[in-house]
């Protein structure tokens, strides 16, 4: 089975790179360029694993993980924060906010699949 990846960031080179990096590792990717849009693309792509940056415009990251957990159904989708901030108060926050790991840019490519395939695997 191929897994499903959801990648929001509000940069186009870094969704243009996950996408890239993704799909050479097999993966069906879709991206959103904030967390607005990621939210509004969740039940269409129904993704096996969402990637998420923290700072966006419109609704951030935690924002899109609080609402992600906030729908039973959804409960145990694995979120993985991709991100430049590497603050121990934000991991923190992001970890009670529901993300189940955390990921400082720039990513490795390997780590990055290595990541997904783990956290999917859950």
């Amino acid at each position: 089975m191929t897994l499903k990846i959801l990648a929001i960031d509000d940069s186009r080179t870094i969704r243009e790179m996950l996408r890239l990096c993704l799909v050479r590792a097999g993966f069906d990717v879709y991206t959103a360029e904030d967390g607005v849009d990621g939210l509004e693309s969740l039940d269409e792509v129904d993704p096996d694993v969402v990637i998420t940056d923290i700072n966006m415009p419109r609704l951030d990251g935690f924002g899109v993980i609080s609402a992600i957990r906030a729908a039973e159904s959804r409960a145990s989708l694995p979120i993985l924060v991709l991100t430049t901030e590497s603050a121990a108060e934000l991991k923190e926050r992001a970890r009670r906010s529901g993300a189940t790991g955390w990921i400082v840019k720039p990513f490795d490519d390997v780590k990055l699949v290595a990541a997904i395939r783990r956290i999917a695997a859950m």
